[in-house]
């Protein structure tokens, strides 16, 4: 049951921003996947699984994950400028995953 709230939430979450998306204000469909929709779920199962010392190390990984995602929006704004939107799409993803990878690289070194 836990598993289709959350697929519902997921759906609706996409339906917003498809909506968002047409109107007049389509740049706050950008903002729709910043609420901590599923950030709320995955600090309740390590809390709940975990405790909160998990719970705490979570948010501060999280502080530290926001990095990933401004390095993948940089680049989407420089690719957009140079390449179709498919291919600066793709690129900004692999820019992230880079950068992810980086940051849990450094993170599990300094916290391990």
């Amino acid at each position: 049951m836990g598993l289709l709230i959350k697929a519902v939430i997921g759906a609706v979450v996409v339906v917003l921003i498809g909506v968002l998306s047409k109107t007049r204000n389509y740049y706050l469909a950008g903002l729709v996947p910043l609420f901590p929709t599923f950030a709320l779920i995955a600090h309740y199962i390590v809390a709940s699984g975990r405790g909160v010392e998990a719970l705490r190390a979570t948010i501060i990984f999280g502080l530290w994950a926001v990095i990933p995602y401004m390095i993948y929006l940089g680049s989407l704004w420089y690719f957009s400028a140079i390449m179709r939107v498919p291919l600066a799409l793709f690129s900004a993803v692999v820019c992230w995953c880079a950068a992810a990878l980086v940051l849990i690289m450094c993170w599990a070194r300094w916290h391990n």
